[in-house]
C-alpha cells in the first residue's frame, strides 16, 4: 500500500471535520431546527482537526529533520488561501461590514499577519480563523521541542497542558495580558524569529524564544486560557497516539490527558457557553475521540472516497464557508421561519456552492502554492546545521 493510500484516513477525517464545521455555521441561519444541542458540531469538527494535526505534524518535522523546510512548507500551505480570504472579506466590507470583534488598528494587522489572533485576544476577519492561532502555537512549540531534543515526550506534554488547562480554569477569570501590546510584541518576535528559522542564523535561539512566546500568549493572553491549554493537550494527545502506534510509548498519557481536558471547564470561571457544560462537552469530546479511533482502526479497509476527496479541499472549505454563508444570508434574507421545503434545498445548494468554490481554490491557489513551497524548501540555506539533513522535503506525511 502506498503512503498516500495509507494516510487517506487522515484526509477522510479532515473532510468530516470540515463538513461538521460548515454545518455548525450553516444550520443556525438556514435550518435551525436541524442543529443538535446535545453536542457541538463545530467543536467536534475542530477537535478532529486538532487530533489529526497532532498525529501528523511533529512526525512530519522529525522525518524531514529540517526546520527550514518545515516552516517554508507550512507558510506556503497556510498563508496563500488565508490572505485571499482576508482580502475577500475586506473587499466586501462596503456591503457586509467587518465583524465588531475585529479592531480597526495596527494590532489587528499584526495579529492577522502572525495568525496568532485568538492568543493575543483579537477577533479574525473570518470566524473560523481563530483555530489557526492554535495551529500556529503548536508549530512553534513543536519546533522548539524538536530543536531541544525533547520532542519524544509527547505524552508528558499532553498531560502537562491538560494540567495547565485545569489550573487556568480554576485561577484565571480573564487573561492577565490585555490591550494591543501582546499583538505588537508578538508580531515583531514572530517575524524576526521566522527569519532566523528559515535563514539559519540563530535558529536554535529563535526556536526557543518563539516556543516560549507561544506558551506565554496561550496561557496569559488568549481569550479563554483554559481552552487554549486544553487544545494543546488535545494536539499532543494526537502525537502521543502516533508514538504509541509506532512503539514509542503507552496509552496512559492519552487517557490522563483526555480526563484532564474533560474536567477543565467544569469548575472554570470562563465556562459560560452551552457547549462547555458537562453534558455537551463530554459528548463532543467522546464523539471526536471515537471518530478518530474508528477511522484509525478502519484505515486498511478504506474509507468513503467522498470524505477523502473532501479532506483534500478541507482547508478551503474551512476558510471559505463562513464568508460565503454571510453573503448568502444577506442575499436571501432570514429564512429561519421558512418551511423545510425552502430550507433544505437552500441548505443543500449552499453546501454545493461551498464545495465547488473550495475545489477551485484548492486547485488554483492551494496546490500551486504548495508546489512552489516545496521547490523553495529544497534550496539549502547558509545556516543549515547538521540536524537539518534528514529525509526529503516532500515527506508524504505532510498532508495537513
Amino acid at each position: 500500500m502506498t503512503t498516500a493510500a495509507r494516510l487517506a484516513w487522515l484526509d477522510a477525517l479532515r473532510g468530516l471535520g470540515a463538513l461538521a464545521v460548515l454545518l455548525e455555521h450553516l444550520l443556525p441561519w438556514f435550518a435551525p431546527a436541524l442543529r443538535p444541542y446535545w453536542f457541538n458540531l463545530g467543536m467536534y469538527g475542530v477537535l478532529v482537526f486538532f487530533l489529526v494535526s497532532g498525529y501528523i505534524i511533529p512526525v512530519s518535522l522529525e522525518r524531514r529533520g529540517d526546520v527550514r523546510a518545515f516552516w517554508i512548507s507550512r507558510l506556503f500551505r497556510l498563508y496563500p488561501l488565508y490572505l485571499l480570504v482576508a482580502a475577500g472579506v475586506l473587499l466586501t466590507a462596503f456591503w457586509l461590514p467587518v465583524r465588531e470583534e475585529v479592531p480597526r488598528d495596527l494590532s489587528s494587522v499584526s495579529a492577522h499577519a502572525t495568525m496568532l489572533l485568538d492568543v493575543v485576544h483579537l477577533g479574525g476577519l473570518a470566524d473560523t480563523m481563530w483555530t489557526l492561532s492554535y495551529e500556529m502555537v503548536f508549530y512553534l512549540v513543536v519546533t522548539a521541542l524538536f530543536v531541544a531534543g525533547l520532542h519524544r515526550g509527547s505524552g508528558r506534554f499532553a498531560v502537562g497542558f491538560g494540567v495547565v488547562a485545569v489550573v487556568a480554569g480554576l485561577t484565571l477569570a480573564a487573561p492577565p495580558l490585555t490591550g494591543p501590546w501582546p499583538a505588537y510584541v508578538s508580531g515583531v518576535v514572530f517575524f524576526a524569529g521566522l527569519a532566523c528559522l528559515i535563514g539559519g542564523r540563530f535558529r536554535n535561539v529563535a526556536a526557543y524564544v518563539l516556543g516560549a512566546m507561544a506558551v506565554i500568549l496561550l496561557v496569559f493572553a488568549g481569550f479563554v486560557p483554559w481552552l487554549g491549554a486544553a487544545i494543546l493537550a488535545v494536539m499532543f494527545t494526537g502525537t502521543a497516539i502516533r508514538r504509541w502506534e509506532e512503539g514509542g510509548g503507552g496509552l496512559r498519557p492519552v487517557a490522563a490527558a483526555t480526563a484532564l481536558v474533560a474536567l477543565a471547564p467544569i469548575w472554570a470561571d470562563q465556562a459560560g457557553w452551552w457547549w462547555v457544560q458537562p453534558g455537551p462537552w463530554l459528548a463532543t469530546m467522546a464523539l471526536a475521540g471515537a471518530t478518530f479511533a474508528i477511522a484509525m482502526a478502519a484505515r486498511e479497509r478504506g474509507l468513503p472516497r467522498f470524505l477523502v476527496r473532501l479532506g483534500l479541499i478541507s482547508y478551503s472549505v474551512y476558510l471559505l464557508h463562513h464568508p460565503l454563508l454571510r453573503i448568502a444570508n444577506a442575499v436571501v434574507g432570514d429564512v429561519r421561519a421558512a418551511q423545510p421545503v425552502v430550507q433544505l434545498p437552500l441548505s443543500a445548494g449552499l453546501v454545493l456552492v461551498v464545495l465547488g468554490l473550495s475545489t477551485l481554490t484548492y486547485r488554483y491557489v492551494e496546490l500551486p502554492m504548495q508546489r512552489l513551497g516545496r521547490r523553495l524548501a529544497q534550496r539549502p540555506s547558509a545556516g543549515d546545521s547538521a540536524y537539518d539533513s534528514g529525509s526529503p522535503v516532500g515527506d508524504s506525511d505532510d498532508r495537513s
